[in-house]
């Protein structure tokens, strides 16, 4: 489900759902690939169970990539795919279960979005080909030589990944043997089961999966403490593994990074756009260009963790004082129902409610307050109490004038930031290279070579300059001095560097330049509606709806229908598809404040409802420019004038924005596809069909594939062998896993050879692999799945801890972002890696790491990086400042300093308490005053005199060594070099002060360490090196 912003809000409010995967990469040995062995450990400290890959979230990226150069043809495709696929198997590393479902023939209500989907691409294509068109002509015109066009052949038309095309078709055909390549061949793959759910398959990828969960979760030898985890890029993949109440849930997803850079379309080069460019010849990757260009960085991906998730929403949605008992299932349940009113696959949000502006806080504070006069939850194992429904959406009604006034505050606010930026932003590529201020009139500068001409009453001429100044306010260029801390220098409201900024007297033209500065602003699209102005309810509806203002009955009919979509959303989500018919018929939603008593409203669906063949749908999601993927004869259907539904496929369409910015964020205003017209319509060329088109626009089951070795493997060959039509799953033999099999027409024996589709990929001899038909186990059509976690279920440790939620929540008020994934501590984001804290995966900087950012540091504070020597190692009073280092005379602050003599404050400075240390200087660990009190009573009882400083042996010997502790590259505390002299941290580690306690095993049995605990006294020089 696309929900634009839901996931970058969900994860800056609950920042500890989200973990990076500790990732397992290829190795390289003398030019031969070694791939991972998934067979050993999962590195991310967790072992999972069962993987759902929701194919269209692979296929997309592999298709049409941004890390990297699109794939030639539709063979490297499938290899792309292939190999994605296999890393996502080298990072979960599945125990049971591979399951991969591709997208099949949709509900009705989810086909209205595809059809805009699929609209919009072939609009935009065509667009961009216009405009690439006329750019090409004018820097052609300029003399400029540009790569040759791309011919149609060359350009992938991405519409093609639709169930019922030829490329569906083919890639159901590679998977099957990429299935029985890495079952032969691979060892992590030998004992698990694999389903391939192919395009033939009626459901869309995510919620086919969870038909699967359901299904067999209600089965009696259900593993209830099954550990899932679910690939896939769609925010409803959060909404339906809370769904599933199972415990165990992990979400894997590519982690989103900003500002990726994009290539010229006319050059395929970084570093411009395709009007800027110059035609220049392609830079070499590699020495002979044999090296594939670096488009980007490559992808990351990141665990969701729902069971943090589930800790937070109790946290947030507890509720004291109830009349009834609460049910922390039920409160989730209703929290997944309220996020649907901010927008779905399957109907427009409320007009009142943005998650950018806070919507799903808003509706849990109304829940909160409302819930005692509902007198219980909203909902019930996915179906809707409408009249307590009703309560939240009057409540909602109350706030949306006051909503809409906001919006337009925030949205002018916004705006004028927005031209100040970018006045600043292109006043300073204007005066870039150009001095702070230049002098106008008789002294202006002259071009070389112009004579310039002799000043007249050159005073004269000076006082006006001196007046004209007092009409401009100089501008102060970044850190120059009397700047504003944190402002950058800048002073006037435009915060504009280089320049001057002119204010114009009262009815004084502005200059040319400063008119300059507004001739790129662009227009902001018109509104009709001004839903901050009295009279929007009814603007909204004569604009949206074409309807009479005072119609109310139209009103409540369209939030009637809206309301019939809320509860087919529910049942969807919790219950399987409830009508495959059903969709909603406007493509605008109704205000919160029009739902007047839905409570009487009907909350069942038509019963026995069947889904579209594939090629019928092709017909009702595809623009005309797409007909090449149809079969001829019914390819006539979408361009010839006389077809009797050719009004449902037209060349333009009107776009509406709808306040939005950006084209794909609109609305398409295209016509709703009546299914009795179009289904007439194809059964006029229905006879037209081949043999394989006839095989595409069928719909067909799941398969299931096991290798020799696994217990159910005699079991797949004894069907064959004696020919049974069917047979039910022995949940003994599959590890609780249930249903009914059949024979595979496209099985291949065992013994046999897999013949391979691709030709840079070799047959599959001796195959040990054997595929059925599978069905889930079946139930009546009334049968409610219940929605609560199962009696024998062990649910996770907790993660959270109470700090977290206070922190968490000052930061979302704040407005800083994620916090620290669930550690204590404070300050800034620092990611963690793998499920379990201090697992030893945390990023971290090794010592040589601290040095060099010290040293930046110190660069950044006034020291030149050249003209600055790097810290040696020798007394105290020497350093350049480590991060931990305590002696004197420190050249920049540090959150450690502890002396007296510093350059810079410091917030733990304690004066002259530690003036014994500092002339004691100290070669050994520094620990701290408690500790020195413990080990000798009193603090530095007997000083040691200070250090001479080294000689050039010394010297040596030292660097000798920090170059083999760079090699060594050992983690935790600072070494201590030949003689002593660096002081350490208390606890000798450099990383989070949490740990500074921790040991590193590694050092246990240095001989280093066992040489310094000879002293117990309060004599630094006979503390412990290491700690």
């Amino acid at each position: 489900m696309g929900v634009p912003a839901f996931f970058a809000w969900l994860s800056k409010k609950y920042p500890s759902i989200v973990v990076h995967c500790v990732e397992e990469k290829p190795k390289e040995v003398s030019g031969v690939k070694i791939a991972v062995d998934i067979s050993k450990p999962n590195p991310n400290d967790v072992e999972f169970d069962n993987l759902y890959l929701d194919m269209n979230g692979i296929i997309h990226p592999c298709s049409h990539p941004e890390d990297k150069p699109a794939p030639k043809n539709v063979d490297e495709m499938m290899i792309a795919i292939f190999e994605a696929i296999d890393r996502m198997m080298a990072i979960v590393r599945p125990q049971k279960l591979l399951y991969m479902a591709i997208d099949g023939v949709a509900p009705r209500a989810k086909m209205n979005q595809q059809r805009k989907r699929r609209f919009f691409a072939a609009k935009e294509s065509r667009d961009g080909k216009e405009e690439m068109a006329r750019i090409r002509e004018e820097l052609e015109g300029q003399g400029i030589q540009l790569p040759p066009e791309k011919t149609n052949a060359e350009h992938f038309d991405s519409n093609c990944i639709t169930p019922g095309t030829e490329f569906m078709h083919y890639l159901s055909t590679c998977l099957r043997y990429y299935i029985h390549e890495r079952l032969n061949n691979n060892p992590g793959w030998r004992n698990i089961k694999v389903i391939l759910s192919d395009a033939n398959v009626p459901g869309e990828g995510e919620h086919k999966i969870m038909d699967y969960i359901r299904k067999q979760r209600a089965q009696p030898d259900h593993d209830a403490n099954t550990h899932h985890c679910l690939c896939g890029a769609d925010a409803d993949l959060i909404m339906l593994g809370l769904a599933t109440h199972e415990p165990h849930f992990t979400i894997i997803r590519e982690e989103f990074k900003y500002g990726k850079p994009r290539p010229c379309k006319l050059c395929n080069q970084l570093g411009h756009e395709a009007k800027e460019c110059q035609g220049l010849p392609k830079n070499k990757d590699g020495e002979f260009d044999e090296l594939p260009p670096v488009m980007g960085e490559e992808a990351t991906f990141i665990f969701i963790r729902l069971n943090v998730l589930r800790e937070y929403l109790e946290q947030e949605m507890m509720i004291t004082g109830l009349n009834f008992p609460y049910d922390l299932e039920r409160a989730i349940d209703d929290w997944v129902f309220m996020c649907f009113f901010v927008g779905n696959d399957f109907l427009p949000h409320l007009p009142s409610l943005q998650i950018r502006e806070g919507a799903i806080d808003r509706l849990i504070r109304i829940y909160k307050r409302t819930i005692h006069k509902t007198g219980g939850y909203l909902t019930d194992n996915g179906l809707v109490n409408l009249t307590r429904v009703q309560v939240i959406l009057t409540e909602l009604g109350k706030d949306e004038d006051e909503i809409f006034k906001k919006r337009q505050e925030n949205e002018l606010n916004f705006r004028a930031r927005t031209k100040a930026r970018k006045r600043r932003e292109k006043q300073q590529r204007m005066m870039q290279g150009r001095p702070a201020w230049t002098p106008d009139g008789q002294f202006s500068p002259q071009p070389i070579g112009q004579t310039p001409s002799p000043i007249h009453n050159p005073r004269q001429a000076a006082a006006q300059g001196r007046n004209d100044s007092a009409n401009k306010t100089p501008v102060r260029t970044p850190g120059s001095r009397g700047s504003t801390p944190g402002s950058g220098g800048f002073n006037t409201p435009a915060q504009t560097p280089y320049s001057m900024q002119y204010t114009p007297r009262s009815g004084e033209k502005r200059k040319a330049d400063q008119a300059d500065l507004d001739s790129d602003e662009e227009e902001e699209p018109a509104d009709d509606v001004r839903l901050w102005e009295d009279g929007w309810r009814e603007r909204y509806y004569v604009s949206k709806f074409d309807a009479d203002p005072n119609d109310d009955e139209f009103r409540h009919s369209v939030a009637a229908a809206y309301t019939e979509g809320l509860c087919w959303v529910m049942l969807y989500y919790y219950q399987g598809c409830p009508s495959w018919k059903w969709f909603f018929p406007f493509h605008y939603a109704p205000f919160a404040s029009d739902f007047v008593n839905i409570g009487d409203l009907p909350n069942t669906f038509e019963k026995g409802t069947k889904p579209f063949n594939p090629l019928e749908q092709l017909m009702g999601v595809f623009p005309a420019a797409s007909k090449q993927f149809l079969p001829t004869s019914w390819q006539d259907l979408m361009i010839n004038p006389d077809s009797p539904i050719i009004d449902l496929y037209p060349d333009d369409f009107r776009i509406d924005l709808n306040g939005k910015k950006w084209t794909w964020q609109g609305v398409a205003l295209l016509p709703f596809v009546d299914e009795v017209r179009l289904l007439k319509a194809i059964d006029a060329v229905r006879g037209d069909l081949t043999a394989d088109e006839l095989y595409r626009n069928s719909l067909g089951g799941d398969r299931l594939y096991l290798r020799d070795g696994h217990p159910a493997f005699s079991f797949f060959q004894g069907m064959y062998q004696e020919s049974l039509e069917e047979a039910e799953l022995n949940a003994n033999l599959t590890q609780g896993m249930r249903g009914v099999i059949k024979p595979d027409n496209l099985a291949i024996m065992p013994n046999d050879t897999v013949k391979s589709p691709l030709p840079n990929l070799r047959d599959v001899f001796n195959n040990q692999t054997l595929g059925v038909l599978y069905k889930d186990p079946s139930y009546a059509e009334d049968y409610i799945f219940p929605a609560k976690v199962l009696p024998n279920a062990k649910m996770p440790d907790r993660v959270l801890k109470p700090g977290d939620f206070e922190r968490h929540q000052q930061q979302a008020n704040r407005g800083r972002g994620r916090g620290r994934g669930g550690r204590g501590g404070g300050g800034g984001y620092r990611p963690q890696l793998g499920f379990t804290r201090d697992s030893g995966h945390r990023a971290r900087l090794s010592d040589s790491g601290h040095r060099m950012l010290q040293h930046g540091v110190n660069k950044a504070s006034g020291s030149s990086l050249l003209g600055s020597p790097p810290p040696m190692m020798g007394s105290p009073g020497s350093f350049q400042s480590p991060p931990y280092n305590r002696g004197s005379n420190y050249n920049s602050p540090s959150p450690y300093n502890r002396g007296r003599d510093y350059n810079s404050p410091s917030p733990q400075g304690r004066g002259g308490e530690y003036d014994n240390y500092r002339r004691g200087g100290g070669s050994g660990g520094y620990r701290n005053d408690q500790y020195q009190q413990r080990q000798g009573g009193g603090l530095l009882a007997t000083p040691s005199p200070p250090p001479s400083r080294w000689g050039h042996n010394q010297v040596q010997q030292a660097v000798s060594y920090g170059i083999q502790q760079l090699r060594n590259q050992q983690g935790g505390g600072y070494p201590t070099p030949p003689g002593g002299g660096y002081p350490t941290p208390p606890g000798g580690g450099y990383g989070n002060r949490d740990n500074q306690r921790r040991e590193d095993p590694r050092r246990r049995e240095d001989p280093r360490r066992q040489s310094n605990r000879g002293g117990q006294g309060g004599n630094p020089q006979q503390s412990r090196g290491w700690y």
